[in-house]
């Protein structure tokens, strides 16, 4: 069974509909990436697929392991081990980044007892330690976890701590919005690395980016998908995302905005 699926989704925003019957699936240790124009309705999948509260979904189905999640609200979304990236982190002052990671952690072991990969940290300093290891992964300085959760953080570094806190938390799928929007090559590939990090513990991946540069630099690539119009009009491998950053999108009857 595949562990997520996307059926025939109809999702609008404030009275407009974004997504037209989208169908999509993916599964475990599965790694796609979505592309398409600006407004096409990348983000609109990520959010709904979360849950988030401005999205409406008017028809079709999102499923988990064969089960519908809409009903669920986005905590109980993520305790099936789904995760989001968010294309534009926000700070949340007085939440300290790493009392915010040992919560969500702890959360996730009770709410996936049947995953025997996942560690149990018996105090704060094991865990701690467990965190400075990917800290060090995604070349961020341990003294972001004195901090307050993104806040004060720059772009990159915003970047690199929703990474790194999936490499913390190891969802079963991770949907990052656009990881390497403003980013210099360098953050890129620091990025790349960590999501190969999580490619290599088996969680599947699903990449929403304009460009094919970050794709470049991961050890494994399934599918590439291009989103137009609210829906899926093309797939293919890891070529289609060379042809689109070649021939752009007009060779599709699509124009980017």
């Amino acid at each position: 069974m595949t562990f997520l699926e996307v059926k025939d989704l109809h999702v609008s925003i404030d009275g407009k509909e974004i997504l037209t019957g989208l169908n999509f699936k993916i599964d475990k240790g599965e790694v796609h990436a979505i592309m398409g124009p600006n407004g096409s309705g990348k983000s609109t999948l990520a959010n709904a697929i979360m849950g988030h509260p401005k999205y409406t979904v008017n028809s079709g189905d999102i499923l988990v392991n064969g089960e519908s999640i809409l009903k669920l609200s986005t905590d109980l979304r993520a305790r099936k081990g789904l995760f989001l990236a968010f294309q534009y982190p926000t700070e949340i002052s007085g939440v300290g980044y790493s009392h915010f990671l040992r919560n969500a952690y702890n959360t996730l072991n009770k709410a996936l007892p049947e995953d025997n990969t996942r560690e149990v940290f018996l105090t704060v300093r094991e865990f701690y330690e467990y965190v400075k290891k990917n800290l060090d992964a995604v070349g961020l300085d341990q003294s972001f976890l004195s901090r307050y959760l993104n806040e004060g953080f720059s772009g990159g570094e915003k970047k690199r701590s929703e990474v790194m806190q999936m490499l913390v938390l190891k969802p079963y799928l991770a949907i990052l919005d656009e990881p390497d929007s403003g980013l210099d090559i360098d953050a890129v590939k620091a990025v790349a690395e960590a999501i190969n990090k999580l490619i290599e513990l088996g969680t599947g991946v699903l990449v929403i980016t304009h460009y094919a540069r970050i794709l470049r630099y991961l050890k494994k690539l399934d599918y590439v998908h291009v989103v137009a119009k609210g829906k899926v009009i093309k797939s293919g491998g890891k070529d289609l995302s060379e042809e689109l950053e070649t021939k752009g999108y007009g060779w599709l009857g699509l124009e980017d905005k």
